[in-house]
């Protein structure tokens, strides 16, 4: 990461979420390090990213974050292109998942993914024995994340250091191939009247929970 001094306006921790305008002071104040954007130094940055990342260019940002990212994987059923599913690809670049598996179809409503689908891997798999047999080639358990009968409470379930967290769709949930092919099934509990959370809520939640249990990033008391 760059040692130049960050304008004023981005010395209060994010800040500027709406974009800055161009780098202070013209071209001859501008940083020199490979990952500045010269247009978004002359131009400005409005784009949906942390402070940190401003001014960056789109490569430099993905090559950061892969030094970083968790070692869990997020695989979404597709098979009535669900608009949950860009909300989920959003939430995964949010908690540095390692990649996004579309399973089903190719084509996936990215709306909800707020441009963040340029930051996040994702990969697409035909179907779930498309999926299985990848994750068993990477040694990677399937975690499925539904409310079904004889599943584990979130809150009491060790989460594996590398997993795949397999989320179904919107009303029909995991279909019974995808549970089948599920080393654990885990739910999240609820306290209200409502049978389920939506599914992109659910996603979340599932990821700040791993990334709460087995994070290296995450400060913990000593």
């Amino acid at each position: 990461m760059s040692d130049t001094p960050l304008p004023e306006s981005e010395t209060h921790p994010e800040r500027t979420t709406a974009g800055v305008g161009p780098w202070p002071g013209g071209r001859e104040a501008w940083p020199t390090e490979e990952h500045f954007d010269p247009e978004l130094l002359e131009t400005g940055d409005s784009r949906n990213v942390v402070d940190r990342y401003r001014y960056w260019r789109m490569e430099a940002i993905v090559a950061d974050l892969d030094e970083q990212r968790h070692p869990f994987h997020v695989a979404i059923e597709n098979w009535q292109h669900d608009m949950n599913i860009g909300s989920i690809v959003r939430s995964a670049n949010a908690f540095a998942a390692d990649t996004v598996q579309i399973v089903g179809r190719r084509r996936w409503n990215k709306r909800g993914a707020m441009v963040t689908d340029r930051y996040q891997h994702v990969e697409h798999r035909a179907d779930i024995a498309e999926l299985v047999e990848w994750a068993k080639g990477e040694g990677i358990p399937i975690i499925a994340i539904d409310n079904v009968p004889g599943c584990v409470p979130m809150e009491t379930f060790d989460w594996p250091e590398r997993c795949v967290m397999l989320f179904g769709q919107e009303g029909p949930g995991l279909s019974e191939e995808a549970i089948a092919a599920a080393e654990a099934v885990v739910e999240i509990t609820q306290y209200g009247s409502t049978r389920s959370i939506n599914a992109s809520a659910a996603a979340a939640v599932a990821m700040y929970s791993w990334v709460t249990a087995r994070s290296t990033q995450v400060p913990r008391a000593s």
